[in-house]
């Protein structure tokens, strides 16, 4: 957390195995993910939409400045991870919008996680080539 900043609202989002914690405060707009900007952390078009959908639903772009830490995983997740911790401090701060965001979908937790190998197979389900003789 920034010093001397006070923030409006903060939540938690999780995908995968990564896990964010967003603060949000009034601003222009600036988004900070590490300590780093959008545009850095991301390189990739579609994470930073996947970041910003929240804002796009409910017109927001441009009100609110993001500093955001995430650890864990990999792009995908990392921005599933922001864009659930987004959608809950937006809810925090404005309860009418709760409807919105839900039916959209940026509230569920989506609890998909990769699934563990199991001893004699090759990987999760897959299984070595059976061999008759």
């Amino acid at each position: 957390m920034a010093k001397g900043k006070t923030y409006k609202a903060q939540a938690v989002g999780r995908r995968k195995t990564s896990i964010a914690r967003v603060y949000v405060a009034d601003g222009s707009g600036k988004v900070t993910i590490n300590k780093r900007d959008i545009k850095d952390y991301f390189p990739k078009a579609t994470s930073r939409y996947v970041v910003e959908q929240p804002f796009a639903l409910l017109d927001l772009i441009g009100k609110y400045d993001l500093n955001i830490n995430v650890k864990g995983g990999g792009t995908t997740g990392q921005s599933g991870a922001i864009r659930l911790g987004i959608a809950r401090a937006l809810a925090a701060l404005n309860p009418t919008d709760r409807g919105e965001l839900k039916k959209a979908g940026f509230l569920t937790r989506d609890a998909r996680k990769v699934e563990r190998k199991k001893y004699g197979l090759a990987g999760a389900r897959k299984s070595y080539q059976f061999s008759k003789r």
